[in-house]
């Protein structure tokens, strides 16, 4: 498929490069040139002929937002479990709900996870959950860029799965479908299970992810069997040697700081989720100021509800500005970063990052013609700031369109995947 997106405003997410107006020129999933306007015709492309040509009508195409920590088939638990602590809700009403779930539930449940990501301007999702191959079947045929987290603990899985699924899903470079080892959290897993892991991770030279110091509640109760903070506690056993991610980071010791910076662990941010949960506010702009990669993460949509990037955009940049009292604190372009460099970066997408010649064509439209885009004083401040999922005109993994204009073209109806959806929730929830 060769396609041309003409008369756009263009924000490539390049270091220190502004928006321009130009075009896009995609071939093949990759990106063949991006143009500025009044520079010619470019590298004579336009002889060939183009399969599809998409004119923008002034609006604003950059990378798709990258949702850098999920659980997308729990949307059959949204709305279901709610004003619960952490652990109540955890133990008491998801595990036992989720350990119905079959691999059809799966995949139905995932196909509407991977509806509202389009909507919302995500192209890609870093996502952790059982089942793995209905999740992997569901965002395949959807067209949806997906990476998949390691998520054994206790209750199942072994080191053996993750040196499986991670050679299973290296394997091709070109695919849609890739894989990071991780598990779910230190306090749902053995010290003989994470070194487990910690060795496949040293086999391979691997970053680890894994959910961490989301509650003051799981950083006591390490610090009470182990003597260090899960930072500190899961760096002695060899898991971060290679780097890795940490799922919300919300509660830190200053010498997790430190380790942190040593490893270059980046931390995702999950605002909406931690507040919902009463976790608490991450120290963002210390992790900004101490030069620690922050990406950005809806959480599942059991604990956020919405996967919503817009509204945790927001929220990243605006609790800073009260947790700091700095008005200053997480300026808007460091929170366009977080949710599309920094986050494709953490989840091994390096040719998803920015718009660029050879980069992947995961992009989206910002319709700008909408009163909450107007006027142009910054269009990016707009986007953090005034933006909502209202201004999605259009998402395309890969080089492929799968929303536009209100329309799904990800091979199924939308009334087929809600009414399956309703009928799993039912079966499972309505016990």
């Amino acid at each position: 498929m060769r396609t041309r997106i003409y008369n756009a405003k263009i924000l490539t997410m390049e270091e220190g490069r502004e928006i321009f107006d130009g075009e896009i020129r995609i071939s093949d999933g990759r990106i063949l040139s991006v143009i500025p306007a009044g520079e010619g015709k470019g590298d004579g492309e336009d002889s060939k002929g183009w399969d599809q040509e998409i004119d923008a009508g002034g609006n604003l195409i950059m990378p798709g937002f990258k949702n850098a920590h999920t659980h997308s088939a729990m949307t059959f638990l949204r709305s279901y479990a709610d004003d619960m602590k952490l652990q109540e809700w955890l133990y008491d009403r998801v595990f036992p709900a989720e350990a119905k779930l079959t691999g059809d539930d799966v995949y139905w449940l995932t196909k509407l996870a991977v509806m509202e990501y389009v909507t919302s301007g995500m192209t890609s999702a870093f996502d952790m959950y059982k089942l793995r191959e209905s999740s992997a079947d569901a965002a395949r045929e959807s067209g949806f860029r997906m990476v998949f987290c390691g998520d054994i603990n206790d209750f199942g899985g072994t080191p053996e799965d993750i040196e499986r699924d991670y050679l299973e899903y290296s394997r091709d470079p070109e695919s849609l479908l890739s894989y990071r080892m991780g598990f779910h959290a230190e306090y749902t897993t053995s010290r003989e299970l994470m070194e487990g892991i910690a060795a496949v991770a040293e086999k391979y030279k691997s970053p680890v992810a894994v959910h961490c110091s989301e509650t003051k509640r799981e950083v006591e109760e390490c610090r009470a069997r182990t003597g260090m903070t899960p930072v500190a506690y899961m760096d002695s056993l060899g898991l971060f040697a290679h780097g890795g991610t940490l799922f919300h980071g919300v509660h830190m010791d200053e010498a997790d700081f430190d380790i942190l910076k040593k490893r270059n662990l980046t931390v995702v941010t999950n605002p909406a989720s931690n507040l919902k949960l009463a976790s608490g506010i991450a120290p963002v702009k210390r992790y900004v100021d101490e030069g620690i990669s922050v990406a950005i993460g809806t959480d599942g949509p059991a604990s956020n509800n919405c996967l919503d990037m817009f509204r945790e955009m927001f929220l990243v940049t605006g609790l800073q500005k009260v947790f700091c009292d700095d008005p200053e604190a997480v300026p808007a372009m460091d929170v366009l970063k977080m949710a599309t460099v920094n986050g494709a970066r953490a989840m091994g997408l390096t040719d998803c990052d920015v718009i660029a010649q050879g980069k992947r064509a995961d992009l989206i439209m910002i319709d700008l013609m909408q009163p909450n885009m107007q006027p142009f004083h910054s269009i990016e401040k707009n986007i953090v700031y005034s933006g909502s999922k209202q201004n999605i005109k259009m998402t395309m993994v890969n080089g492929r369109v799968l929303y536009q204009n209100g329309e799904f073209m990800i091979g199924e109806e939308p009334a087929a995947v809600y009414e399956n959806a309703n009928r799993i929730a039912q079966r499972i929830l309505g016990e």
